[in-house]
């Protein structure tokens, strides 16, 4: 089970990246893909909500910056490697988790960004966990990468007492060499009666919380967005899009 509070020592570490968001200036030279930069930099920004009744523990995942800014996440692409996560401050009452991690991804290795999407579901909490990248703990683990060979199934962690969620997890190669921009789509839902948030990043096996992700030689400027499902409502205010310039 995931409860709060999480390991201190974890946390103070953790909350030390977001003292300021700043997104690392592209380098306009040695990019074998163009100058836009040699890394898809994801970072994976977990937030929770240390409330007083621990089986309403709630987890938040970005990975764009949300519409209001303190949930900002630093996902970009250049000739850095991050070495971090750079995320927002939260609002006062959500804060950085253990969870939050960063990973690169080297466009050199291949044509697809094979996007997983891996969500868990704790019964004891009454609550999702979305993670995306890698480099976290090894239980909640998304299977992302760069390859030439089109990833169909997805790969998360095993969870261990929370559950992963295959209809809610999901694969999506993207294919890089297919426009200008990664147009990468956050969308929040929330459940009133379970204080629980979850968010979604790619298409998966439920089109009602469907993202709208892709390569495309347009920016989008809207997040596209599934209905949710009548008890999950999407908050605007929380979800988002950045389009990330691919040459």
């Amino acid at each position: 089970m995931r409860l709060a509070p999480r390991h201190a020592v974890a946390l103070a570490a953790v909350a030390a990246l977001s003292a300021a968001l700043t997104t690392p200036a592209s380098a306009v030279h040695g990019a074998p893909r163009g100058p836009s930069g040699r890394y898809v930099n994801l970072h994976q920004c977990v937030y929770n909500s240390p409330l007083s009744d621990e089986t309403h523990f709630d987890l938040m995942t970005t990975l764009v910056p949300s519409s209001d800014g303190r949930f900002a996440a630093g996902t970009d692409i250049s000739d850095t490697p991050v070495p971090s996560a750079v995320c927002g401050p939260g609002d006062g009452n959500y804060e950085l988790d253990v969870y939050t991690a960063a990973e690169p991804y080297d466009r050199t290795a291949g044509r697809y960004l094979n996007l997983h999407q891996c969500i868990f579901w704790s019964d004891y909490n009454k609550d999702h966990l979305t993670t995306v990248v890698g480099t976290t703990d090894v239980k909640f683990v998304a299977g992302t990468n760069i390859s030439d060979t089109r990833d169909t199934a997805v790969v998360c962690g095993g969870g261990g007492t929370d559950h992963p969620i295959p209809l809610l997890s999901s694969a999506t190669p993207l294919d890089l060499t297919a426009g200008r921009y990664l147009n990468l789509h956050q969308c929040l839902y929330y459940f009133d009666r379970y204080r629980d948030h979850m968010t979604t990043f790619a298409p998966s096996g439920d089109g009602r919380f469907k993202a709208g992700t892709n390569v495309s030689n347009t920016p989008d400027t809207k997040p596209s967005c599934g209905p949710g499902d009548g008890n999950y409502q999407l908050i605007p205010l929380l979800s988002g899009v950045k389009s990330l310039p691919l040459t």
